[in-house]
């Protein structure tokens, strides 16, 4: 297998062609259920601008905020630097440019993009979460770096830290690829690339472009590595047990990308590129050894998926027969992926099937307004003296963004919460005697509150399980057994 030099073409129609049924596949379905609780903790964010956050940089909440001004403050307008950053602008076009780099055809082009464009990598981009916009930096790091190495062209590790610092502003999570990549090369070589000078100059523009976000997180104390080992001490062993099955159902059918590792691994032609394969061995483990969430290294494994894609196009050949099983396998894919991933089932019937629990997303959609509604008869029922005094309390950043999002129109008094960021927006008022508390736990709130009455657990009436759905309860308590700014230190926590 040769990697030629001129490359093959651009397969830009095709290309195009998958981007744009993407595009319109996730704007159609962007609004069909409601907002996720990360996209109602962004919003608030948003209105809060800064050069970073306890739990994650400025980028897609200034996206979500820039998006809103400009197309409405309504929930596809939200979604739109989404599913630009899933489908037309990034991830499609640039896993096609790989595989041109790696010296796939038209026939690669078009399976890696249309399978890549089946996955949950690709169709969760009809929510705005960092995760989707981290794939795009990583997609291009890779691609610049993929340049440098198989080009000999070493000014490329120039463009790889420019764009590893811009993506700092999204995810520190493109640290670990770095740290991964120079790993691979240590490894796997070429090894002479960290003799050069460009490399280092990469790695330096990346370290200043990233400098806010670092000078950050130092004078606010890392809070980053607090979250860090919250969400390994959460969910650590769950998503070490989960780990190996997600790496087989994130992006497309598993034997190309299986196909695409051994063949990066072994083959002579793509030996410059071998320390990306490694790099990809290498993030897995420290994702597993940090506890850290499956879908770390899936830009990793997309590329493995794009060198996979080349082999089997040129293994197929002309030969219709060979394409049966790359077809049938992306067309499953695609089925399995588009009922799991995209809002499609009307959701007073999505609750009846398996889908929350295979994808959290769908769940985390639905219901906000429901609960929302069910705190306001809460506060509603309240006498009017306390009303004048009240304030909502919340468990964790959904809830609060829920109530900031859909409370106005029931005049809602203002919301408050510990978790993450929103610690920093508080504390209430010493005004406030009164807190409707929305599912913080009985015994803690004995310990801040003189009394505290138990209202009613929420329901969002489809029977769609969600973090809220049957655990959360509501209730009203009074008297707080300290001054708001002593009593506030209680309430932080980071998950």
């Amino acid at each position: 297998m040769e990697v030629r030099d001129p490359l093959p073409r651009f397969a830009a129609g095709p290309v195009a062609a998958v981007a744009g049924v993407c595009v319109v596949l996730l704007a159609a379905t962007a609004g069909r259920y409601g907002y996720h609780r990360d996209e109602l903790y962004f919003r608030i964010l948003g209105r809060h601008l800064s050069w970073g956050y306890v739990d994650e940089p400025p980028l897609t909440p200034l996206l979500g905020r820039v998006s809103t001004a400009v197309f409405g403050d309504n929930l596809v307008a939200f979604r739109i630097p989404a599913i630009l950053c899933a489908a037309a602008a990034a991830a499609v076009v640039v896993v096609a440019l790989i595989v041109r780099e790696l010296g796939g055809g038209r026939a690669a082009q078009v399976l890696a993009t249309a399978g890549l464009a089946t996955t949950g990598a690709v169709l969760l981009g009809h929510t705005l979460a960092t995760a989707t916009v981290d794939v795009v930096f990583w997609l291009l790091t890779i691609l610049f770096a993929g340049r440098a190495l198989l080009r000999g062209r070493p000014r490329w590790w120039l463009a790889v830290g420019v764009t590893a610092g811009l993506g700092s502003y999204n995810k520190q999570l493109v640290a670990l690829l770095l740290v991964a990549l120079v790993a691979g090369l240590l490894i796997a070589g070429p090894r002479r690339e960290l003799r050069e000078p460009w490399l280092w100059a990469g790695l330096a523009i990346a370290l200043l472009l990233a400098a806010p976000n670092i000078v950050y997180q130092i004078t606010h104390g890392w809070p980053q590595l607090e979250m860090a080992r919250a969400i390994a001490r959460n969910k650590g062993h769950d998503d070490r047990v989960t780990f190996v099955p997600l790496q087989l159902a994130l992006v497309g059918p598993s034997a190309i990308w299986i196909i695409g590792l051994v063949r990066v691994l072994r083959d002579e032609a793509w030996r410059p590129v071998r320390a990306l394969a490694w790099a990809y061995l290498v993030a897995c483990v420290l994702t597993l050894v940090s506890g850290g969430q499956p879908y770390y290294p899936v830009g990793l494994l997309i590329f493995l998926f794009a060198a996979g894609s080349v082999v089997v196009a040129r293994w197929a050949g002309r030969r219709r027969a060979r394409w049966a099983w790359p077809v049938a396998a992306v067309v499953l894919s695609a089925a399995a992926t588009l009922v799991v991933a995209l809002p499609l089932i009307p959701v007073t019937s999505v609750g009846s099937t398996g889908v929350p629990a295979a994808s959290s997303v769908v769940g985390d959609q639905i219901g906000w307004p429901v609960y929302v509604r069910e705190v306001a008869e809460i506060v509603a029922g309240l006498p009017a003296a306390e009303r004048a005094h009240a304030v909502l309390l919340t468990a964790n950043y959904g809830e609060a963004g829920a109530l900031d999002k859909y409370g106005p129109r029931y005049h809602l008094p203002a919301v408050y919460s510990g978790h993450n960021e929103l610690y920093n927006y508080g504390p209430p008022p010493d005004s406030a005697t009164v807190a409707v508390v929305v599912g913080l736990d009985q015994p803690f709130l004995e310990g801040a509150f003189a009394t505290c009455e138990t209202m009613r657990e929420l329901d969002n009436r489809v029977g769609v399980e969600n973090e809220e759905q049957g655990d959360v309860t509501v209730r009203v308590c009074r008297g707080p057994r300290e001054p708001w700014p002593a009593l506030w230190r209680r309430f932080q926590h980071y998950d």
